[in-house]
């Protein structure tokens, strides 16, 4: 845990911590600084105008271990890790548990790009605080994490803005496949929008979704329905299908949008997702074409299959965004296409 001795030479500190103990501003389980004051020390450095980069570090797939290895070794987990990220910072840097698994840091010393770069290379890279195994009392876990970063006062003059970038920016290293950093750069990440998905549960958004195709009576009926009923959950403008012969049309209004015969060159498994549709140009230079042409960034596309008989592809591509697909709409896009395969399958039509 932090000492007092360690603490007061920051001015917040010093100022909070006349007359009181060093526990009132801990995280009792992980020894580094309280949500609350990590968050009040930050917005005091933006008032005093001292730069720093500002970060936050999310455990990978952290709730395995609670509910494979139990709570206490999860716990012995986050102490473990903030000992590690304590002990790294120390000297230039301080660092909080935000919440869960998620923890905040500010670094004075590496303030440009650069310099964040080769902290993150051996911060992730040396084994001392994350991709590394933890010897815990019963079992050794091996831990890694995701990382995003912004700077103070180059990216964002404010609290507000600044935790928006580095909590953007960590989402995209999770899209990304978890286990990496992300330090933010505009002209990389400035149209990034984390989209915050309502806050029903999954058995919600199914039950929903069931009950709207359910009371629809063809086909057609079924897509908007399925739509209308994932539109609020999941923040969605439009969705898009291509049947046999890979027409793109609008669930909406059965807008036409134009051939993808290429779009199965993506699908080697049952979903795709990216946002940076830039990626597709080269495999699907058509359907690029059409998703650039309806100013679409991201696209996540989903097979309408059952079994081995695959009847097309289920789409959602949001424009004017670099959009972050999260676990709840892969699956709940799934559940939609799946349905919508056994309904034609059952009914011996085709997606036209």
């Amino acid at each position: 845990m932090y000492s007092r001795e360690e603490l007061v030479q920051y001015e917040y500190f010093k100022r909070v911590l006349e007359g009181r103990r060093i526990t009132d501003v801990l995280d009792p389980l992980t020894g580094l600084i309280s949500k609350t004051h990590m968050i009040a020390f930050v917005q005091s450095l933006i008032e005093e105008k001292i730069p720093f980069t500002f970060g936050m570090i999310d455990l990978d797939n952290f709730k395995y271990i609670n509910d494979t290895y139990g709570h206490s070794m999860g716990d012995q987990m986050l102490a473990a890790v903030s000992e590690n990220l304590r002990d790294f910072l120390r000297g230039y840097g301080i660092a909080g548990r935000f919440g869960g698994d998620e923890f905040l840091f500010v670094n004075f010393r590496d303030l440009d790009y650069a310099a964040n770069k080769l902290f993150c290379q051996t911060l992730f890279g040396t084994g001392v605080v994350l991709r590394k195994t933890f010897h815990l009392t019963k079992y050794d876990l091996f831990m890694t994490g995701t990382a995003g970063l912004a700077n103070y006062p180059k990216d964002a003059d404010n609290y507000l803005d600044l935790f928006t970038l580095i909590d953007k920016v960590l989402y995209r290293g999770k899209s990304k496949g978890r286990n990496c950093y992300i330090i933010y750069t505009p002209e990389k990440h400035k149209n990034i929008e984390v989209i915050r998905i309502k806050k029903n549960t999954l058995y919600d958004t199914f039950k929903n979704l069931a009950a709207a195709f359910d009371s629809s009576d063809n086909l057609h009926d079924k897509l908007k329905a399925g739509f209308e009923a994932l539109k609020s959950d999941l923040n969605i403008t439009n969705l898009y299908y291509t049947g046999k012969r890979n027409a793109v049309k609008s669930v909406l209004d059965q807008r036409f949008l134009g051939y993808a015969n290429d779009i199965d060159k993506l699908m080697n498994e049952d979903a795709y997702a990216t946002n940076e549709i830039s990626q597709i140009k080269e495999t699907s230079p058509r359907l690029y074409a059409i998703l650039s042409e309806n100013e679409a960034e991201a696209v996540l596309i989903m097979k309408v299959n059952v079994g081995p008989k695959t009847f097309g592809c289920l789409m959602c591509a949001e424009p004017h965004t670099l959009r972050i697909w999260q676990e709840k709409e892969y699956a709940a896009i799934f559940l939609f296409a799946r349905m919508l395969a056994e309904y034609l399958d059952g009914n011996g039509i085709e997606l036209e």
